[in-house]
């Protein structure tokens, strides 16, 4: 296995649009790496550079200790896995698995012990005589894994390859990717737009915008320390409520006045000196605005108007609303919650949830101070 180490990778196309501007990424050895952003942002053509589909326009794509910048794709010792399966419809399910090591020149006698281990490892046994327009959905999408593993490449390259799925197939699928990884430990370099896929499957991730990386780290450092307001805003559903406002600071702590004379406690150090203009965002989790019987003593409540709640089963999104704000708030809280449309609750906002969000960057001012965001609480 071999770790992957971007630097200072760059990528403008003829037009003079620059898709990834002079990223650093170090993927380690054995690891599972999400790519993450909204379309557009440069996380397919930084996983082309790796595979040597899209050439670099300036920096290093080191492969293990080799720099494989120049080394033509069948020459990295990589597999990718396409959205669209990229199966030979002609051929059967153990020809298409076959196709690659046949190509090699590989032994007849070890194709077929490696094939009939790689279908037993993805339950394709069964589909071996078959071709690809005589399965599902996702046993297309296992074949093309097969392929990818028949080869025992040093690392995988994953392009949304479960985007082409129903909901229940994506999740069956995610299931299935992530325990193969385990097994295999093969290093892996998967790209999604779909924030759930990150959080679940990634060892860590990287989020990414025009061409920038913007945070990596375990699913639940930047879901929980958002270095920015996109960050914050883009990983977690239901999304990040935000408020706009201005910082204060009154005998020693600190507040942010938003909308309407409606001031919230913020938790920031003291000695901490304000930013320019002292104009900020508060970013609250749903799961950190609680009704007020749930929540300690001492907090801040305000009184909010439920205008819509829509139930998932287990838990349910709860839409508030409140005179002096111009935007709609998002609570997430168990289905048990006997909640009702119309009413005014008083809702608490947990102690420690709030996150500021400040300057031309929107930098988190919690994540400078080390500040630790809350656990929402149990059901």
């Amino acid at each position: 296995m071999a770790e992957i180490r971007l630097n200072r990778l760059v990528k403008v196309y003829a037009d003079g649009h620059r898709a990834v501007r002079g990223i650093d990424l170090l993927i380690r050895e054995h690891e599972f790496m999400v790519l993450v952003g909204p379309s557009g942002c440069g996380k397919t053509t930084t996983l082309r550079m790796i595979a040597g589909l899209e050439e670099a326009t300036s920096g290093d794509i080191l492969i293990g200790a080799r720099r494989v910048n120049e080394v033509a794709p069948k020459d990295r010792d990589i597999a990718m896995v396409f959205q669209n399966y990229a199966l030979y419809p002609h051929m059967t399910v153990y020809d298409n698995l076959s196709y690659g090591l046949r190509l090699r020149g590989v032994a007849r006698s070890v194709i077929a012990q490696t094939v009939q281990a790689t279908a037993a490892q993805l339950s394709l046994t069964d589909q071996l005589a078959k071709r690809p327009k005589d399965l599902s959905g996702g046993q297309r999408q296992r074949v093309a894994l097969g392929r990818a593993i028949v080869r025992r490449p040093q690392v995988f390259l994953f392009d949304e390859p479960l985007s082409n799925l129903d909901a229940k197939l994506r999740g069956e699928m995610r299931f299935e990717l992530k325990t193969l990884q385990q097994r295999l430990r093969t290093t892996s370099v998967y790209v999604t737009h779909d924030q759930i896929e990150a959080m679940t499957l990634g060892d860590r991730i990287t989020v990414m915008n025009q061409g920038e990386i913007q945070q990596v780290g375990t699913p639940m450092e930047v879901y929980a320390h958002p270095r920015n307001r996109f960050v914050a805003s883009f990983i977690g559903t239901p999304a990040m409520n935000f408020l706009d406002g201005e910082l204060r600071q009154e005998s020693g702590r600190w507040t942010v006045l938003v909308e309407n004379g409606l001031t919230l406690p913020v938790d920031l150090p003291a000695a901490m000196q304000p930013p320019a203009a002292a104009q900020v965002s508060v970013g609250i989790r749903p799961e950190h605005l609680v009704p007020a019987d749930r929540a300690p003593p001492g907090t801040v409540i305000i009184d909010l108007t439920i205008a819509l709640i829509e139930s998932l089963g287990d838990h349910q999104y709860v839409y508030l609303t409140h005179p002096a704000l111009a935007k709609i708030l998002i609570m997430t809280c168990s289905s048990n919650l006997q909640l009702q449309s119309g009413v005014v609750a008083p809702i608490a906002i947990l102690p420690g949830s709030c996150q500021v969000f400040a300057g031309q960057d929107d930098a988190a001012l919690n994540l400078c101070a080390g500040t630790t965001a809350v656990p929402a609480p149990s059901p």
